[in-house]
């Protein structure tokens, strides 16, 4: 493992590299082609901002994902590596399309599926998951796509938890050896520092769907793949995206347990509570990574050390997470309500 810290610093490089760049020129594509996110109700910002930043995340991950994937001594066999990066970059060209001109529901998920099942195929044929399990498998993919979706709201806040869980993930891989994991992971959370270089409240340029989508189908491959090979890596990485999958999955449940349209555009989660209290973006997006680092790294760092303990570890903190949220969420409602301020999503 030794041997592989210089590729992986120059891969790390070139990604940042990458995506600094490609994001800057997202900046006068996007004025160019008038793909500017325009304020209003259920968005946060005041200005009408350019979308579609995340093409730099996925150029530079896919790059070094092709490297480490395909080529890298040690490397998963062909058929994945050749899977993953086309179900990869279907994602990320769907959400593309998406950022250019808003795509039907119906369409937008079909291409995930069609990713999803791409990407299954192949852990399939190659016996690393049970046929039983795919609808599960299925479900949790186009979840995790849609995820980092819903909580890329604020300035920052997505590009940071990319960058936590990337570096996350490629501890994580190093520790049970699986470096082509750990590149992957690596190359990833050095892509989005690229990306925040431009996103850094305030933003000059947002994620748009083509990023979103693809970092939250990237961590579901990276997690998946780390599973099928250490089935107790699960509960570390479920931990380290604590923070995302909590806020958006209480919010999701919430809203379907009161009857509203769970899918259709709402400000209810969490950050977006906070932002309308008056906490700054910078300031929202650093009680994430507050979580992040106090909580769920430790933990994480345990459940590694212990992995029988893990799952009531995962217990115990997403209990916390159901906790916190319902009373922040309170709290926010009621101080908005003080200063005649309240509106429902």
């Amino acid at each position: 493992m030794g041997s592989l810290v210089d590729p992986l610093a120059i891969l790390c490089a070139a990604a940042f590299v990458l995506s600094w760049l490609l994001t800057w020129m997202a900046i006068l594509y996007a004025h160019r082609r008038g793909m500017l996110d325009q304020p209003g109700f259920r968005r946060s910002h005041a200005i009408p901002t350019p979308r579609g930043g995340g093409i730099g995340l996925v150029i530079g991950t896919v790059l070094a994902m092709i490297v480490a994937l395909a080529i890298w001594p040690g490397g998963v066999n062909a058929a994945v590596a050749v899977a993953v990066c086309v179900a990869a970059l279907v994602v990320a060209m769907t959400g593309w399309l998406d950022d250019h001109r808003a795509l039907p529901v119906l369409p937008r998920l079909m291409m995930q599926v069609l990713a999803s099942v791409l990407f299954m195929a192949v852990l399939l044929h190659a016996r690393a998951i049970a046929w039983a399990w795919l609808p599960v498998w299925l479900v949790l993919a186009v979840w995790s796509i849609n995820l980092h979706n819903f909580m890329d709201g604020i300035d920052g806040i997505l590009g940071l938890q990319v960058l936590f869980v990337g570096a996350g993930l490629a501890v994580l891989a190093w520790h049970v050896g699986q470096p082509v994991v750990a590149i992957v992971a690596a190359s990833m959370a050095a892509a989005s520092c690229g990306f925040l270089v431009f996103n850094w409240p305030p933003a000059r340029i947002f994620m748009g769907d083509v990023g979103s989508g693809f970092a939250g189908f990237t961590i579901f491959v990276l997690i998946a793949l780390l599973f099928t090979r250490v089935r107790l890596t699960l509960w570390p990485a479920l931990l380290l995206c604590s923070g995302f999958v909590a806020d958006a999955g209480f919010t999701l449940a919430w809203r379907m347990w009161c009857g509203k349209r769970w899918y259709t555009a709402h400000r209810e989660h969490l950050y977006q509570w906070l932002v309308r209290c008056g906490w700054t973006h910078a300031g929202t997006g650093g009680l994430y990574m507050l979580w992040n680092v106090l909580l769920a790294t430790p933990l994480a760092v345990w459940a590694v050390a212990c992995p029988y303990a893990g799952p009531w570890l995962c217990l115990g903190l997403y209990a916390v997470a159901a906790g916190v949220w319902c009373f922040a969420r309170h709290a926010c409602i009621g101080r908005l309500r003080s200063r005649g301020r309240w509106h429902a999503a």
